[in-house]
């Protein structure tokens, strides 16, 4: 018996006439016709030398061996749709594409390092990134689909799937020549200087909701709509700003540092639509970006 001979049409042919229970729904089932899927059968029952089917007027039944040829068959196609499968990702491994939308400190201080870890195990994947400090105009370009991963505040919502990357904790920053030399400030401290605050968008909420919420009497001096406007008005000497850490990196010289008397953050995370289809690059760029988690802010030298 030589069983290099043996077809894989011919594999599939008992597999679907198994499936279907006549020849004639299993051609429509391979999308040939039934004399094609007969002589499939017949070969093959004249290769191994054993009858498979029992052919009758109601169709056609396996034989005792034909279920135990049946089976084997079954793994055999299995094997061959896992080979394709596997090298299917293997392509999208070595090109695709990656596109990510975040926000501005994120692209610069997270996502260089997930992306050089990326290129490391596939140089062939390119990455296009785009940036926005508004969450919702982030939110929407992965809704639509413009975008595959969304870099940024951690999204809610049920079409989402997010996972939590670290906590950036809102500071107070100040110019160094102020003298404040401690770790952390007092409320007195605060309440003694002009306030740098966001003037728009979650981290402004956020912050405004908590001192709200928690009765925190504090004199904001300053709205600024950008993260580094801000930074440059305490490099003057005008306030003292309160921000995430991550948004005010890098730390420039003559700027300081300190906690605030307390605590605030904002979840960062990544974020993909949960029902969509993604490629074997999208998934290998999470994986880098979770190894990246554990980072430091970038400081003045």
């Amino acid at each position: 018996m030589n069983l290099s001979r043996l077809k894989l049409s011919q594999l599939r042919a008992l597999v679907a006439i198994a499936d279907c229970g006549n020849f004639s729904e299993a051609a429509l089932q391979l999308g040939v016709n039934q004399s094609t899927v007969s002589h499939a059968i017949a070969t093959l029952e004249e290769q191994l030398g054993v009858v498979l089917l029992n052919r009758g007027r109601y169709g056609a039944k396996l034989t005792p061996v034909g279920e135990q040829i049946t089976d084997k068959a079954n793994q055999v196609l299995k094997l061959l749709d896992d080979m394709a499968q596997n090298a299917q990702q293997a392509r999208g491994l070595q090109g695709g594409t990656v596109r990510i939308a975040a926000f501005r400190s994120v692209a610069t201080h997270l996502l260089p390092a997930a992306i050089a870890r990326l290129h490391h195990r596939y140089p062939e994947i390119q990455v296009t990134i785009t940036e926005d400090n508004d969450i919702d105009h982030l939110k929407q370009r992965l809704t639509q689909g413009d975008v595959d991963i969304c870099v940024a505040e951690v999204l809610k919502g049920k079409e989402f799937e997010s996972f939590l990357i670290f906590e950036d904790e809102y500071v107070a920053l100040l110019p160094s020549q102020l003298g404040l030399r401690d770790a952390q400030l007092t409320y007195s401290e605060l309440q003694a200087h002009p306030l740098i605050s966001p003037s728009h968008g979650t981290c402004f909420s956020r912050l405004d909701d908590y001192l709200k919420h928690h009765q925190i009497a504090l004199k904001i001096a300053y709205y600024i709509r950008h993260d580094s406007s801000m930074v440059s008005m305490v490099r003057q000497g005008l306030g003292i700003a309160l921000m995430p850490e991550l948004a005010a990196a890098p730390i420039p010289e003559g700027v300081q540092i300190c906690r605030l008397p307390f605590t605030l953050t904002r979840p960062i995370g990544a974020a993909l639509l949960k029902e969509g289809l993604h490629t074997p690059a999208v998934y290998a760029f999470l994986e880098a970006l979770r190894e990246t988690g554990d980072f430091s802010i970038p400081q003045a030298v």
